[in-house]
């Protein structure tokens, strides 16, 4: 069956230390469906990492509710998250990487429970380093990396595994121009019909790539419209 993703009235308020609440999300409608790729721009602070952690399951909204294929993911137990976050790929702000780990196994970890051989679970991450130009780097503990070079294992470790949902939070942050370029022309190069890709940036680099994209949203204080 083929995925959809819906916000139906979808607000987050956080309480102030003097008891009021403040709108971090306000009244947010969208639909992406399977193979459907979005770009979300607004300025730092706009909202939209809290929107990406939403649609990710990471948080809840405080009204509206997200669905997926009429599944409300947004109300589901802890048990049925975790099971929807196995199916999302992030990339954060920042890498999150484990630091006793090579850049190969950090790529490797999240495929681990699907119970795939070691043999194809190396090859698959890999090929997803080698798409960004970093396979060389594979037996280097991540510590030893560059700040862009530990953001691109991060980008390999969100792709290796095909995610139904691909969410990347400012996936060019701690890249030179050389390397943004790199990451903008695989992002904009992708076209998964099993996947739902969405990009958050306010990286003026990323200026051309709601062209790109089948939807563009603009947040701004909260409130996100489409850009037609």
């Amino acid at each position: 069956m083929s995925l959809s993703l819906v916000c139906q009235n979808v607000s987050l308020f956080r309480r102030r230390a003097d008891g009021s609440e403040r709108a971090i999300l306000r009244h947010v409608d969208a639909t992406l469906n399977a193979g459907e790729s979005a770009m979300i721009s607004g300025k730092t602070g706009a909202g939209k990492t809290t929107l990406l952690h939403l649609l990710a399951g990471l948080l809840r909204p405080s009204q509206g509710q997200i669905t997926s294929n009429g599944q409300p993911v947004s109300r589901w137990n802890t048990v049925h998250r975790d099971l929807w976050r196995r199916q999302v790929g992030i990339v954060f702000q920042h890498p999150h990487l484990i630091n006793e780990f090579t850049v190969l196994e950090n790529v490797i970890l999240p495929m681990i429970p699907r119970g795939t051989s070691l043999t194809r679970l190396r090859k698959l991450a890999w090929d997803a380093l080698d798409t960004f130009g970093i396979s060389h780097l594979a037996k280097q503990n991540v510590l030893s990396l560059s700040g862009g070079e530990q953001q691109r294992v991060a980008i390999a470790r969100a792709i290796v595994s095909r995610p139904a949902i691909l969410i990347a939070d400012e996936p060019t942050a701690h890249q030179d121009d050389e390397e943004a370029a790199l990451i903008i022309e695989k992002f904009t190069g992708w076209k998964l019909p099993h996947t739902i890709m969405i990009i958050a940036a306010h990286d003026p680099r990323w200026s051309q790539y709601g062209k790109f994209t089948d939807k563009h949203f603009h947040i701004e204080n909260g409130c996100l419209r489409e850009l037609r």
